[in-house]
């Protein structure tokens, strides 16, 4: 019979602790009473152990439903974690907390620390000029960037992006997997993030709806990646047609938590291009995913795509969970339970947003220097907006183009610029959407202090586009109220 001094006692991890007291029930001696206050972390009442007559029976270890609450003392004195065991009274200060950072304590390994493995830029043989709609060029753009590895669930508009790379990854070495759910395939992008690989889905207006979970966890545990959403008509399963009503998903509620991402709004086949591959640079320069915003008309429509003359072969960064000997100690994990290591964690991202916000402004400007009236408008509604500032200069009206490129970060150095030397311009927001791209230029406008011009709007909604006729038209009559006293 093994010796009763030699049983190993229990140890307590209050912050596993759930409160269901069926320890309590469990002890043959009575050593395990109810805690009289809410544990700051769980906001339950645990358990406290009081040990001076157990003898180490175990029976409350075996009730206990959570396999990290109650659990064997590793040596006399320890948790099986190493952490100090409770005596009588036990104070729950005393324990670190077991969140995977400290999880199995001190990490050592006597390899070299992984370095970054940087990617390569292979020349490409010059070519024609191809003719492709927007996803496919969306699609070309991230295959250049070295993206071999694609997760997705189709939904119209956006569906070809996702179909081409189906056919085309299995020749390059890559992977194209067609997930259950939308709400499965961010989370297998997750897993290949996790691993340094560059990664990215297809989606829609609907299916984006359903990322914002694991986009939060990918901003948290600072894994990049790319989502491209084709946004179309709503709210709810609305239509294929399309809009720019998630603009207040994508720069404002990019799931829960402190979250943003760089936000990019490409208005041409050639941009869809362009800032796939650009995407994927910002997403690994700051460990964060990115959004490219397009619109259904913008995903299916064809146009001239010159090709770049590189494309990347990527690298691994040094923290990549790849599973080799040399990055075997790296860990990605978007988990916290200290409030104190989550409040650090919260400002080092918001330390990262500031950077992106000081150096990622990106925005075009067309006849701005003498322009009294701004147009400002992105995807494709900044088509009709040229054209409109065309008809308007040929009608004597000096009006300019402002095409945000990053809705987030937002512009607003630009704008400022514009704004300072033509402080009494008028500025008209053209848009697929009830006001949210005019929103984000008023906070931000408001954020950098500045005082919001005359704002007219020219908004169409469900599927529907702004026209040129009738920014013309709105201009012009803005114009007119102006003139006679009233209110733009």
């Amino acid at each position: 019979m093994a010796r009763l001094d030699l049983r190993p006692r229990p140890a307590l991890q209050p912050e596993y602790c759930k409160g269901c007291l069926r320890c309590v029930d469990a002890c043959p001696k009575d050593c395990i009473t109810q805690a009289g206050d809410l544990n700051a972390t769980t906001g339950v009442r645990p358990v406290v152990l009081h040990l001076d007559d157990c003898n180490g029976c175990q029976l409350c270890i075996q009730a206990c439903p959570e396999p990290y609450g109650l659990v064997p003392q590793k040596a006399p004195g320890e948790t099986a974690s190493g952490a100090k065991a409770p005596t009588a009274a036990h104070d729950p200060g005393e324990f670190e907390l077991e969140d995977p950072t400290h999880l199995f304590g001190a990490k050592t390994s006597t390899l070299p620390a992984p370095v970054d493995l940087p990617g390569l830029a292979l020349a490409l043989p010059t070519t024609e000029p191809l003719m492709l709609k927007g996803t496919y060029a969306a699609a070309l753009g991230a295959l250049l960037a070295g993206c071999r590895h694609v997760f997705g669930y189709p939904i119209t508009p956006s569906t070809e992006g996702a179909e081409l790379m189906a056919k085309v990854l299995p020749h390059l070495g890559g992977s194209f997997v067609q997930a259950v759910s939308e709400v499965a395939a961010i989370n297998m992008m997750y897993g290949c993030a996790g691993a340094g690989l560059p990664c990215m889905t297809f989606t829609s207006s609907p299916g984006f709806s359903l990322m914002l979970e694991g986009i939060s966890y990918m901003i948290g545990a600072e894994l990049p990646g790319v989502v491209m959403n084709v946004m179309r008509g709503g709210p709810g399963l609305g239509n294929i047609a399309p809009e720019q009503a998630d603009i207040k998903l994508m720069t404002r509620g990019l799931g829960h938590g402190n979250t943003h991402a760089i936000v990019l709004a490409p208005s041409t086949p050639q941009e869809m291009l362009d800032l796939s591959r650009l995407a994927f640079e910002l997403a690994f320069a700051y460990r964060n995913p990115v959004i490219i915003a397009a619109d259904g008309y913008l995903g299916q429509m064809a146009g001239v795509v010159r090709l770049p003359a590189t494309l990347t072969r990527p690298g691994l960064p040094a923290w990549a969970v790849w599973g080799d000997r040399a990055h075997r100690m790296n860990l990605v994990c978007s988990i916290q339970l200290s409030d104190t290591d989550l409040e650090a964690h919260n400002h080092h991202l918001n330390d990262k947003y500031a950077d992106i916000t000081k150096k990622e402004q990106r925005a075009e400007t067309w006849l701005c220097d003498d322009a009294e009236v701004l147009l400002v408008a992105c995807n494709t509604p900044a088509r009709m907006a040229k054209g409109a500032v065309m008809d308007l200069r040929e009608a004597g009206v000096a009006a300019g183009l402002v095409r945000p490129i990053t809705l987030w970060p937002f512009p607003i150095d630009e704008m400022r610029a514009i704004l300072t030397k033509r402080p009494r311009a008028r500025v008209v927001v053209v848009e697929a959407s009830p006001g949210q791209l005019e929103d984000e230029l008023r906070l931000a406008l408001s954020h950098a202090g500045l005082a919001p011009p005359p704002i007219q709007s020219v908004r169409r909604m469900g599927g529907v586009l702004p026209q040129r006729g009738e920014i013309v038209a709105a201009v012009l009559a803005g114009q007119d109220v102006a003139a006679s006293g009233g209110v733009a």
